[in-house]
């Protein structure tokens, strides 16, 4: 009988501590006495804690206490290293104690390449030519050493030809504000587009001899506060050669009728990325600016100056809507502009319902916006055969998207053969968008153009 009271008390006394470790904190500001990391079987410890907006010691205002804890979750889950990030706190007498949990990603993609040698789907599916597909393997192993470094290499055949190796460090001096990326590549294709009219481009194929060859080498400092905040200096010499074949089809290619050239090109550029998530951002904020000039050697080209810019804003409206609207530009100054130089919309950047067209210029205006409707959010789907459990969890949540979009492209130098250009496009229509496993992203979309054109286009990137 005894000892049944004897372990009766020490279950009440236990319980009575569990009580107080779980009640709120009272005082008005605490202290952070511990951090710690549960989970990070690779990642080092001080990549995670270069990450967080509080230290040890550091004293926070309790009100403010589970959106400074919030904050840093998402700053480590936006590395992308982890499935998911969760945290637990303790407060005792003002001191608290943290704990992050995570689950770590599978590091080692080795992928095979199997892709359309076009620009985007819809332009493939124009020409339905299953002979412009390009094969091969992808490797990339992230957070190498543990120490979100990345190693990619890319070997590529078929259609285009494409040997890449790169190798990014994020934190090279003691203060871990300062970061290295070195990059070579070489790439070669079968075909080139030579020349656009009718904003159609027009492709040229030699079998003896590649029309195109591009041979590159780069070297970037990359100054890193967090994962919200970087900026960077890169540096890149590239060479390009074409056939005399291609020079004669348009002397503008690389202008007056020039078959080679090389250029050294100076980056410098700005990301603030204040994203809930930045695979499929839902709230928050995006701003973007890069400076570049490019110094050609030997006379084989005029100097270029290009400066681009992109803000975007993501509300959330309540609990199943969200509002996205953006705006990017590029201004490119030069005295005089080669036919490959000259690239607007239709690549990179697209006003949606163009994704056929090719719109080239020296300057472009684009404005994006888009309202979304939650069918299924964050959805998990378990897979018992499975045992790892880096694979057996998929995520998933779809959207509805209504959108439209407008842009505008100025060219002074091939209007003639670009009647897109020098006018205003715009285009809306609805999607459905698929975000799962490793922040992969589907889009479906049905959209609508100013010309009248219409179509399904699919996509596999976040549209703005």
């Amino acid at each position: 009988m005894i000892k049944l009271r004897f372990f009766f008390f020490i279950f009440l006394l236990l319980l009575t501590q569990a009580v107080a470790v779980a009640k709120p904190c009272q005082e008005s500001e605490v202290v952070i006495s511990n951090i710690n990391f549960e989970g990070n079987d690779i990642t080092k410890e001080q990549v995670l804690l270069l990450e967080l907006t509080f230290q040890p010691g550091d004293t926070i205002a309790t009100e403010n206490l589970e959106a400074v804890l919030e904050e840093s979750r998402m700053r480590l889950f936006n590395l992308r290293l982890f499935l998911h990030v969760t945290y637990n706190y303790t407060c005792d007498a003002g001191r608290v104690s943290v704990t992050y949990q995570m689950q770590e990603r599978f590091y080692l993609y080795p992928t095979p390449i199997f892709d359309i040698a076009d620009r985007n789907f819809a332009a493939w599916l124009e020409k339905k030519d299953w002979s412009r597909l390009d094969y091969g393997f992808s490797v990339v192993r992230r957070n190498f050493r543990g120490r979100n470094e990345d190693v990619r290499v890319r070997v590529q055949r078929g259609f285009n030809k494409r040997l890449e190796l790169s190798y990014r460090k994020p934190y090279i001096s003691r203060k871990h504000k300062l970061g290295l990326d070195v990059g070579v590549s070489d790439y070669r294709s079968r075909v080139i587009d030579y020349q656009t009219a009718g904003n159609r481009q027009y492709f040229f194929e030699q079998e003896e001899r590649v029309p195109i060859k591009r041979t590159a080498a780069s070297v970037g400092l990359l100054h890193r506060t967090s994962v919200q905040r970087q900026e960077g200096l890169r540096v890149t010499y590239q060479q390009e050669v074409i056939s005399d074949s291609v020079a004669v089809l348009n002397p503008d290619y690389f202008r007056e009728g020039l078959t080679e050239r090389q250029f050294l090109r100076l980056d410098l550029y700005k990301v603030v990325n204040l994203r809930e998530t930045f695979s499929y951002p839902l709230t928050g904020s995006y701003f973007e600016v890069a400076l570049s000039h490019t110094f050609f050697l030997r006379n084989s080209g005029a100097p270029l100056t290009a400066l681009r810019a992109k803000y975007v804003d993501y509300f959330r409206l309540n609990d199943n809507y969200y509002y996205t609207i953006g705006a990017e530009g590029m201004v490119k100054l030069a005295n005089q502009y080669s036919y490959t130089d000259n690239r607007a919309l239709g690549f990179r950047s697209v006003v949606r319902g163009y994704e056929l067209y090719v719109i080239n210029g020296q300057h472009y205006g684009l404005l994006k916006q888009g309202l979304s409707r939650g069918l299924l959010r964050n959805r998990q789907i378990h897979l018992n055969f499975i045992n790892n459990p880096k694979f057996n969890n998929i995520p998933l949540s779809v959207y509805l998207n209504a959108f439209t979009d407008a842009g505008y492209v100025t060219d002074n130098k091939f209007e003639n053969t670009n009647p897109l250009a020098n006018r205003l496009l715009y285009g809306g229509g609805l999607g459905l968008h698929v975000v799962t496993f490793y922040d992969i992203v589907l889009r479906g979309e049905y959209a609508l153009n100013r010309e009248g054109d219409r179509g399904v286009y699919l996509s596999g990137s976040f549209p703005f």
